[in-house]
């Protein structure tokens, strides 16, 4: 009798069997949103996407792409600035979507913790929250499309690390698919747990290049009763930090937010974001300040009397939550503004917030040398001593052959960053973007130290490969 052959499943097929066919996408218009980051700079391919709807399901599928040598690249939200979700030009990588895992497992209001799946969003966390009358603090303009696996993949910081730190201080617990498919679940609401090395910190920060985050549990806190947000115009970045110092000496804890903003990113969103406002008279330089649980009348007495001592020039105080939403659009609207103007050269850099104004001052000097007539677009968390210092030509039609230009606009900032004991990355992560100046900026010893993590955990090197290291 003949014998009958019968074929490997390819790749696909496997996957298919795991999490069900319509879960696989192959189709080149399927996978286009896919393989293009959020800012339309890096652009890849792949074999295909998969969706799996569980932890069991991810570790599935992790544990057939490493039977198979597929590299897998883990994507939450696709918000990344730094082309950390994206695969590169091979096409061998499977591109793992978990925008499935969207529940929400508990809500401990007495523990003050929610656990919660990797591709919830993080408005949906922050809303399970504010039902239990609890705040989930970690607050981005991205927050109605990141994921929550993507937040700790790149411990995002946001607006009130001022107050509540980064997403590393805002988590417990979590659950991991390692490289071969094993699950971790670390899921342990405790503020206390001395039992060896801790974990979960391998895997914060790590852009999925250790394993895949498939859960957390996050810390929560009392929901504020009051809060007044402020939008205060300062002559000088130095007026700005002296302000912050004195906010913390009244306030404390209560100071939950402080945000420095320039004049020329304010432009850009009056000019790009329809409905936009300015709020007082244009000035240099803006502060919006959030103070929660903070008595109303000490904040406006507080702030009336730095007006008249003249470390205020002018300001408003947001008199409903409507008002107050709008101020934060203003905010929160600099980064869509931009990629609404055109690509830019972006730096998430952070130095200590004595020597913000240091930086500010040198960086523009070296590079207004270098580049005269550049735009400066300086924002961000002056409260944590995190700016997002963006350059680019106030003619669109220059900045194609101004991002030609990268390396030495990268150097010039990033050296300034350095000198001040800085760090090139303050919330956004390496990914693709920065990878090669890490080496400049990282020791032999720290590379070295990341790279036999990266061997011990990934030996195959198929966790998003080509990120960080």
């Amino acid at each position: 009798m003949p014998t009958t052959m019968t074929s490997t499943p390819s790749l696909s097929e496997r996957l298919a069997s795991i999490v069900g066919a319509a879960n696989v996408l192959t189709d080149p218009a399927d996978l286009a949103p896919f393989l293009t980051d959020w800012r339309g700079r890096y652009h890849g391919r792949a074999q295909c996407v998969v969706r799996p709807a569980n932890t069991g399901e991810v570790a599935a599928v992790v544990k057939a792409c490493a039977e198979a040598g597929a590299p897998v690249v883990p994507q939450g939200g696709n918000t990344s600035h730094c082309g950390a979700a994206t695969p590169d030009e091979a096409g061998r990588a499977v591109v793992l979507s978990l925008s499935r895992l969207n529940r929400i497992a508990a809500v401990d209001a007495q523990n003050n913790t929610i656990s919660v799946e990797a591709g919830c969003t993080l408005a949906a966390v922050q809303a399970a929250a504010r039902a239990a009358d609890r705040l989930f603090p970690l607050s981005l303009a991205a927050e109605g499309s990141c994921q929550i696996g993507g937040n700790l993949s790149t411990n995002a910081g946001g607006v009130q690390v001022l107050r509540y730190g980064n997403t590393r201080e805002l988590t417990l617990g979590l659950e991991v698919v390692l490289p071969n498919g094993d699950i971790w679940d670390g899921r342990r609401g405790l503020r206390k747990d001395n039992t060896g090395y801790d974990l979960k910190q391998l895997f914060i920060g790590a852009e999925g290049t250790l394993g895949i985050i498939t859960g957390a549990v996050l810390k929560l806190f009392p929901l504020p009763k009051t809060q007044v947000t402020c939008w205060l115009n300062v002559a000088t970045p130095s007026a700005a930090v002296d302000l912050l110092n004195r906010a913390k000496s009244v306030f404390d804890a209560q100071l939950t937010a402080f945000e420095l903003i320039s004049e020329t990113a304010l432009g850009l969103v009056l000019k790009n974001i329809p409905d936009s406002v300015r709020p007082t008279a244009s000035s240099a330089w803006t502060i919006l300040a959030e103070f929660s649980d903070a008595d109303p009348l000490a904040v406006e007495a507080w702030l009336a009397a730095r007006i008249e001592a003249g470390e205020v020039v002018d300001g408003v105080i947001a008199q409903s939550e409507s008002q107050s939403a709008k101020l934060w659009a203003l905010r929160e609207n600099i980064s869509e503004a931009q990629k609404i103007e055109g690509v830019s050269i972006k730096h998430d850099i952070s130095v200590p917030v004595s020597r913000i104004p240091d930086f500010l001052t040198q960086a523009d000097a070296l590079l207004n040398e270098t580049f005269p007539g550049i735009r400066v677009v300086a924002f961000g968390h002056v409260g944590d001593g995190n700016l997002h210092y963006n350059l680019s030509k106030p003619d669109a039609q220059e900045n194609t052959a101004f991002i030609a230009s990268q390396p030495v606009v990268n150097r010039l900032v990033h050296d300034a960053v350095h000198a001040l004991n800085g760090s090139i990355s303050a919330e956004h992560g390496i990914g693709q973007l920065k990878r090669e100046e890490l080496l400049r900026y990282k020791s032999p010893v720290e590379m070295a130290l990341m790279r036999s993590i990266k061997q011990a955990l990934d030996p195959q090197g198929l966790m998003n490969p080509g990120k960080i290291l």
